[in-house]
């Protein structure tokens, strides 16, 4: 095996830029797939830090008529929970609302919420050190799409217990800036003893977020939403992406391996002469099919330290400078960041090395097998089998 991967490396020099330009193909495929893997890998770990920071918690726990992906749902989604059954828990209070920013109306959520809660880190403490009436804190995209700032009030009209409307303003007493858009797109958050008595629902709640000391159990009209549950419905949009993006790195894999392919079917049929010498100078088929093979595999390990020359620095510089992204998840109703920053493990670079290396061993050993099938007088004849 030694002196195959010796004449396979002598081979392979000796051709020269043919083989820098099959490896250089291959090295791109190589570099593209690890970036790929590794940016999605980033966007999926730093979706679920922040879906756990500012929304999840450790789980929630939500009233049995309520359901988070239907809005008319809203109205009779709330209910009491005793007060010993609300350890470990911030309560939540969701009304439909309209608010008309300079004369505009705009659909929104009003959410009210413990505010000295520390589960998540919507800045709930500004609630408490305001003096206005009604304050409230809104998420930057929020208070860009409604042309607000710190300072401002704004009209905001709902319905209460009877289903009756009701009007006040609000004060904007914080804006903060997150990446996760359901507690930034149409939400805006007030103190849920204000809401309570706006609205007149003393102490209900339409789903509570759980800290992690809670432990979970069954509890009659209300449902236990797991962390793992919500980060595993992130996951699923995310593992589509990587799909939709496999088949892209995969395209640039096979551009690579076809050109191996097509050099080894090439060499096979001009190095006929050399088969010949090498069965008659004593080397089994086997040997020479293993040869051949040697040298194409031996494009993916060229591949690699050409990839490594150039992808190293480009990797890196992307994981510590992050990637600007023109959209913002919001847009699309997923956590993303504008800027995402890639995660590039060992398993991921070293599973890449081996994807590559067995592909390129698989398409050199294809052509190679037909040397097992010649003729060693007609070889050295130089004569096509």
């Amino acid at each position: 095996m030694r002196i195959a991967f010796q004449l396979a490396y002598k081979n392979l020099m000796g051709a020269g830029l043919r083989t820098w330009l099959n490896a250089g193909v291959l090295s791109f495929a190589f570099v593209v797939m690890i970036f790929f893997n590794g940016l999605i890998d980033g966007w999926n770990q730093q979706a679920s830090i922040d879906g756990v920071n500012w929304d999840y918690g450790n789980g929630h726990l939500l009233n049995n008529e309520y359901d988070p992906f239907d809005p008319f749902s809203i109205e009779n989604g709330h209910g009491i929970l005793p007060k010993d059954k609300q350890k470990d828990l911030s309560s939540v209070l969701i009304r439909a609302a309209t608010i008309y920013p300079d004369g505009r109306m705009m659909s929104a959520q009003l959410k009210g919420i413990d505010a000295n809660q520390t589960v998540v880190k919507i800045p709930t403490d500004l609630l408490l050190k305001s003096d206005a009436e009604i304050p409230a804190v809104i998420g930057e995209r929020m208070a860009n799409s409604a042309k607000l700032e710190v300072g401002d009030q704004v009209l905001v009209r709902w319905r209460d217990q009877n289903g009756t409307f009701d009007a006040a303003n609000i004060t904007i007493v914080g804006i903060f800036e997150t990446n996760v858009p359901s507690v930034d797109g149409g939400q805006i958050w007030i103190s849920i003893e204000k809401l309570w008595t706006m609205t007149g629902l003393e102490n209900h709640v339409s789903y509570f977020i759980a800290n992690d000391n809670y432990t979970s159990g069954n509890i009659e009209g209300w449902n236990f939403e797991t962390q793992e549950s919500f980060l595993a419905e992130q996951a699923k949009i995310i593992n589509m992406k990587k799909t939709s993006g496999a088949i892209m790195y995969l395209v640039l894999l096979a551009i690579g391996l076809l050109a191996i392919f097509d050099t080894q079917v090439l060499s096979i049929f001009r190095r006929q002469k050399e088969i010949g010498t090498y069965i008659a100078l004593g080397m089994t088929r086997f040997q020479v099919v293993r040869l051949f093979t040697a040298e194409g595999s031996m494009y993916s390990l060229f591949a690699a330290v050409l990839g490594s020359l150039y992808g190293i620095p480009l990797l890196w510089y992307f994981a510590v400078k992050g990637i600007t992204f023109p959209i913002s998840g919001d847009s699309v109703g997923i956590i993303m960041a504008n800027t995402m920053y890639p995660i590039y493990g060992i398993g991921l670079v070293l599973g890449t090395i081996l994807l590559v290396i067995i592909s390129a061993t698989i398409v050199s050993f294809l052509p190679a097998r037909k040397i097992a099938k010649m003729d060693p007088v007609q070889a050295l004849k130089g004569k096509i089998q």
